[in-house]
């Protein structure tokens, strides 16, 4: 079969799809800002800690104080603003700088899919999704009925890479034969209707859900590709993050996946969805002035546009590979977890005592509540950055209040996927002196056990 990327770039499709996917996109991330704001996770989560977690290059990104509600508030109009398709380019451009902000405020709540929003947000800013049925077409009295192919294309590749790349990730044997972390979550769900106290309870059950997980994210973006699998496999996905979301705390994620997975249908069915709203505008609809329909969108500046986001792939591509060069085991380490589609992979508890000495030899040890919210606690204890990073924190205060040639060690037991704990950091070595860095971190003791898979 012969391919040219030529003829392939020139290739057109109806605007109709991208338009429905910006109005499902920009109302989602407008509730989920909404969301966070009502259950109260700005003051929680960013206003009231005393310390903040930063990714490592972004330790300039401060949180606001009260104007981080400010912040949530632009996000949130920017969202908006992008399912209206009002100033989209301008719109989505804030969308992406505001939320991407937020997420680097504190690493505490990284998640998947916050890392998934940022990038897709990012990949919008080069998409014409205003092209059509959208207030800059209402306003310029302009639209377009069709857009170049790849503009929808790449949100299916990058969909399909999130789904491929997580199904890769569960081909370990933790997930496939122990059936680990499932089979410590899914017994404590006894409390779920018809099937708590019965399915969630049996190993089976487990070993199921594990290899069904695996199956179900390897495949499910080449059976949404295939016009006459895509129906039933639309429903499996609904069912499976319906499922998944009545499981697991794991906030919009679900409705995201799902809303997202809307872009795999052809045109007539997006166009329905436009009919639809068009109807429940009502009047304001049919007082519209007439727009000229023009029959092709033409990406500006392309000869820019599409080899940044060539570069964009190769990057969504390759990261998550990047864990090949650390030694060790990635689940232990986590040297490259993150940004690489690993979803729920892991059961990691850990035990961190902080232990400060001066250039007297004299030794207390810390409370790590008088420091760190819950949350912070408990994903700093068993990630060897968090660690690294609270040691600095604990070594600057120290400091700060007078005492002299400050050191600072960890005890620091963890447990993974089941297994009984072991000692996760060298206690001999002083982390008040170690660098944060790309490097491996040699402080961190060997896994005693062997996971075996990508």
């Amino acid at each position: 079969m012969n391919f040219s990327l030529k003829t392939y770039l020139n290739k057109t499709t109806d605007a109709a799809t991208l338009a429905v996917f910006r109005i499902g996109f920009g109302i989602m991330m407008c509730y989920g800002m909404l969301r966070y704001w009502l259950k109260g996770w700005i003051e929680t989560v960013y206003i009231q800690p005393k310390f903040h977690f930063k990714y490592y290059g972004f330790e300039w990104v401060q949180v606001l104080g009260n104007y981080t509600y400010l912040l949530f508030l632009i996000c949130g109009l920017s969202a908006i603003f992008v399912a209206i398709g009002y100033k989209y380019r301008l719109a989505i451009i804030t969308f992406f700088l505001s939320f991407t902000y937020i997420e680097l405020m504190d690493k505490t709540v990284y998640l998947n899919h916050y890392y998934f929003i940022s990038i897709l947000s990012f990949l919008m800013i080069f998409l014409p999704a205003n092209a059509y049925f959208s207030l800059d077409n209402f306003k310029s009295k302009i639209a377009f009925n069709t857009i170049p192919k790849w503009c929808v294309d790449s949100i299916k590749l990058l969909l399909g890479i999130v789904y491929f790349y997580a199904g890769l990730a569960k081909i370990n044997s933790d997930w496939l034969l122990r059936a680990q972390p499932l089979k410590i979550w899914l017994p404590s769900k006894y409390d779920l209707p018809l099937i708590g106290d019965t399915l969630m309870q049996q190993e089976w059950f487990h070993y199921a859900m594990s290899w069904s997980g695996m199956l179900y994210d390897l495949l499910i973006p080449f059976f949404l590709l295939y016009k006459k699998t895509r129906i039933p496999a639309f429903i499996l996905v609904v069912f499976f993050h319906v499922f998944t979301r009545i499981l697991f705390p794991i906030g919009m994620f679900p409705f995201v996946m799902i809303v997202s997975a809307l872009i795999f249908f052809e045109a007539p069915f997006h166009h329905k969805i436009i009919n639809k709203i068009k109807r429940l505008l009502g009047s304001i609809s049919a007082k519209a002035t007439p727009i000229n329909y023009k029959t092709n969108y033409k990406v500006r500046y392309r000869k820019f546009v599409l080899p940044i986001l060539g570069v964009f792939f190769v990057l969504q591509l390759v990261l998550p590979f990047r864990y090949l060069l650390y030694p060790g085991e990635l689940f232990w380490t986590e040297e490259g977890y993150r940004l690489s589609w690993r979803v729920m992979l892991m059961e990691k508890m850990g035990n961190s005592t902080f232990k400060i000495k001066d250039e007297k030899g004299k030794a207390f040890l810390v409370n790590n509540s008088d420091f760190l919210t819950s949350l912070q606690e408990k994903q700093m204890s068993a990630q060897p950055d968090f660690i690294l990073e609270y040691a600095h924190y604990l070594g600057d205060h120290f400091t700060k209040q007078g005492h002299k040639g400050v050191q600072v060690y960890v005890k620091s037991y963890v447990a993974l996927n089941g297994r009984l704990s072991q000692l996760f950091i060298d206690d001999n070595v002083n982390l008040y002196q170690e660098k944060e860095s790309f490097k491996h971190k040699h402080w961190i003791l060997p896994f005693t056990d062997e996971i075996k898979g990508l």
